[in-house]
């Protein structure tokens, strides 16, 4: 009766994850509008999430201004980097960094970074604004959550994937 169990919370588990959870996260190092570099390894030992996301998007809007949230209530035990590409720039970014009273780095890709998150390829080639990825501690990605996914705009939602990735895999 035990073993069923664990095997029926094996499969909830792994049903659970988002379609690019369950890796190592890709690593980068990008910088941001003050030429600063950012890396994923910067937040080891840190529950991190890699917020994808274009600045002239209202639902990445609205996420931010939930992460907002969020990071304040774990404070320094939760790692926010959010990634733009083209057509966002240094002033969009910081303007939008401004407006949302952003507290973590807006980094810059010329694409490559979220293409390895979203495993862009010719036979997938769609990229969806806002996809977050939870990663945790060690660098694995726990979940991950798209436009379409309607829990990760809540506060709450949001927590229970930082608490979930809080904990040992």
């Amino acid at each position: 009766m035990k073993t069923l169990a664990l095997i029926l919370v094996a499969a909830l588990t792994l049903c659970a994850a988002g379609d690019y959870s369950k890796r190592r996260a890709p690593g980068f190092s990008l910088s941001d509008s003050h030429y600063q570099q950012h890396d994923p390894q910067d937040y080891r030992g840190k529950v991190l999430i890699v917020d994808i996301m274009a600045t002239p998007c209202g639902v990445c809007a609205t996420l931010v201004d939930t992460l907002v949230k969020v990071k304040a209530k774990y404070g320094d035990k939760l790692g926010i980097i959010s990634i733009v590409t083209q057509p966002d720039n240094h002033e969009t970014a910081d303007r939008f960094a401004t407006a949302h009273k952003l507290t973590w780095p807006i980094v810059f890709d010329s694409g490559q970074v979220i293409m390895s998150y979203l495993k862009v390829t010719p036979s997938n080639p769609q990229v969806h604004f806002p996809h977050i990825f939870i990663v945790d501690a060690d660098g694995y990605i726990r979940n991950d959550f798209e436009s379409a996914d309607v829990q990760f705009e809540t506060f709450e939602g949001l927590c229970d994937e930082v608490d979930k990735a809080s904990k040992p895999r």
